[in-house]
């Protein structure tokens, strides 16, 4: 007969061998896949860091970190096994260095990660970003130069090289990009704004970048990390800042994650609920609570799952890795995708933290809408009606950029045609700071602009001089200094057409102008005289504007400081016009003769200027 004591002995013997039986086999399942962001820096004013840990059953284990200056403040679990978020302290007087984090299952180290926090660059924090006194250049990866056709396909991944479709992977790669920082540096440009180069391990349509699957690796058929880390060297020895296209709103399917999500509420809602598009409702007082969930939370396609940016940990994740990259590659600036999408007071967060961390850093927020009231409703400085507060410096300028397409396309009337660059810009009152907007022809979702307004040259040389002298930061998208063409009916591929010249075996090369005909060489001509003449203009960079009405379809306007006075015509007449030099009095400011910048003539007497058909004049006044 067993007695009670000798009952309970076995029992705690039991006991023990079972616990001990489990810690050994959850030793032997758990595994490190990975630690997120793999490294990190001493010496943001933001002394927190959270690390995404992942790994087979790795929430059995107690992490343990043992660094001067470094404390793990507290430890999440979440409902997935194979998660961990660290939470650590790094105190001011943190030195750079390496550290192992240890994995432990009772007294035994399981897993180890040798980590490391590295010394930031001197004055990172002081780093300037993309202002009105740059130009930017924006370049579709794949669809610009093939520097390294050893990674056009990748074997382990879904979507080939197919330069037959427009919809495949072509090819363009940082090498390619690499090879003519040159081109794009003798060009005048200043700054250089790639579509998302982080990986899209998709089935297809991966060339466009925008659902992302993974947030730390550059994708393979593009190159490295270290590639486009060399590619942010590169690019500042040539005096062009480094813009990085980010995407908060969504991923791909095919992100490492999506097979093993760390809470049920790391996405929203699911691929059956897509978002219905309607900017508007975030803004509409009558809104219904339901339609702006919607919005918010729907996925935007099928293939790109809505990321919570309610949930705190997604929230801190996706900070983290926008530092991440500004630090790693050295970046100034970011352009962010479907801005009003994602949770709006995390995007303000956000936002505020990356200022704080680089004061004089800027981002620019994709808020595709021809209305001004809505655009402005997401810049930094404006007064809300519902008291949402923005630190978005920056806006795409889609209202401006509508208004240029129609300007050059439609026929003259009472507000079309010329009227319509006026019009818009008497608007800016809306902004709180509209010489921050990005103003811009054509970009990458947008029908090509020469497409647009029917291969007009004339009227393309009007619209590009007006780029370079209004308010704003002027964006080129590549292609349109060599007068690309697309239209967007026949498919988004065919906006994002080849760069002739990026790939082995072309007949006509843009970079060094072989096979271009004798309008594209002018046209890259023209556009390079712009920009380079723009480049020491202050007056334009950030002097104050006077314009006219336009009167018998001729648009006059004028920037000025107290050292200069620049004078621009825009004609939209298929005939000569003589100017009224009594009506532009007040422009003028007592100047009667100048310097015509894109002739290179001397104007004895403005009141004898005639300005040809289809032309734009742009006048240093004397």
């Amino acid at each position: 007969m067993i007695t009670r004591n000798a009952f309970s002995r076995i029992s705690a013997i039991l006991l023990f061998l079972c616990t001990m039986t489990m810690a050994l086999q959850a030793a032997t399942k758990t595994t490190l896949n990975r630690v997120e962001p793999s490294f990190w820096w001493v010496g943001f004013k933001n002394n927190n860091l959270q690390l995404l840990v992942h790994g087979d059953q790795i929430s059995a284990t107690k992490p343990i970190i043992n660094y001067p200056g470094v404390v793990l403040e507290s430890v999440v679990t979440v409902e997935s096994p194979n998660y961990l978020f660290l939470n650590l302290k790094l105190a001011g007087n943190t030195l750079p260095g390496k550290f192992n984090i240890q994995f432990m299952l009772g007294d035994k180290a399981v897993q180890t990660y040798n980590y490391e926090l590295k010394a930031r660059e001197a004055g990172s924090a002081n780093r300037i970003g993309f202002n009105s006194s740059d130009v930017l250049y924006l370049i579709m990866p794949d669809r610009f130069a093939n520097g390294d056709p050893s990674n056009d396909s990748k074997p382990e991944m879904a979507d080939k090289l197919n330069k037959a479709d427009q919809y495949g992977r072509h090819g363009g790669d940082i090498k390619g990009m690499l090879d003519h920082l040159d081109y794009v540096s003798d060009q005048g440009y200043t700054a250089l704004w790639l579509n998302p180069v982080l990986e899209n391990d998709m089935p297809e349509a991966s060339y466009h970048g925008y659902a992302t699957t993974d947030f730390y690796r550059v994708d393979r058929r593009y190159g490295s990390n270290e590639d486009y880390k060399q590619l942010g060297i590169e690019a500042q020895k040539k005096g062009i800042k480094m813009i990085m296209d980010m995407i908060f709103n969504h991923c791909g399917t095919g992100h490492w994650w999506m097979k093993d999500l760390p809470s049920t509420d790391w996405l929203n809602a699911d691929a059956k609920t897509i978002t219905n598009h309607r900017k508007s409702v975030r803004q509409d007082p009558y809104g219904a609570q339901t339609d702006k969930d919607e919005f918010n939370d729907g996925w935007f396609v099928s293939s790109m799952p809505d990321l919570n940016q309610r949930n705190p940990l997604m929230a801190r994740y996706l900070i983290q890795n926008s530092i991440w990259w500004i630090e790693y590659v050295g970046l100034s600036g970011i352009r962010m995708d479907t801005y009003p999408y994602p949770d709006p007071e995390m995007m303000a967060e956000w936002t505020r933290e990356v200022m704080i961390e680089y004061p004089n850093f800027n981002i620019v927020g994709e808020e595709w809408n021809t209305n001004q009231v809505q655009v402005a409703y997401w810049q930094k400085g404006k007064v809300n009606p519902d008291g949402y507060r923005s630190w978005m410096r920056s806006l795409m300028d889609f209202p401006l950029q509508d208004g240029i397409v129609r300007a050059f396309s439609e026929k003259e009337g009472w507000s079309e045609g010329i009227n319509r660059l006026y019009d818009v810009l008497a608007l800016d009152f809306l902004y709180p700071s509209p010489n921050d907007l990005v103003v811009f022809a054509d970009n990458h979702d947008t029908e090509r602009f020469f497409t647009a307004i029917r291969e007009d040259f004339g009227k393309y040389k009007m619209a590009m001089a007006y780029l370079m002298t209004i308010r704003g930061i002027p964006q080129i998208y590549y292609g349109s200094d060599i007068l690309m063409t697309g239209r967007k009916s026949e498919g988004d591929g065919m906006l994002r057409k080849d760069f002739p010249g990026g790939w082995d075996g072309d007949k006509v090369n843009g970079f060094t102008g072989e096979g271009l005909t004798a309008e594209q060489k002018e046209a890259q001509h023209y556009l390079k005289k712009l920009i380079t003449w723009r480049k020491g203009k202050v007056v334009i960079h950030n002097g104050k504007m006077l314009h006219y009405l336009p009167k018998e379809s001729v648009y006059t306007y004028f920037r000025y400081n107290d050292k200069e006075n620049i004078m621009v015509i825009l004609n939209n007449n298929d005939a000569e016009k003589s100017f009224n030099i009594n009506h532009y009095r007040e422009g003028l400011r007592g100047a009667s003769k100048g310097y015509e910048v894109i002739s290179g003539k001397n104007i004895g007497d403005l009141s004898t200027l005639k300005i040809p058909a289809h032309t734009a004049m742009i006048i240093e006044l004397k």
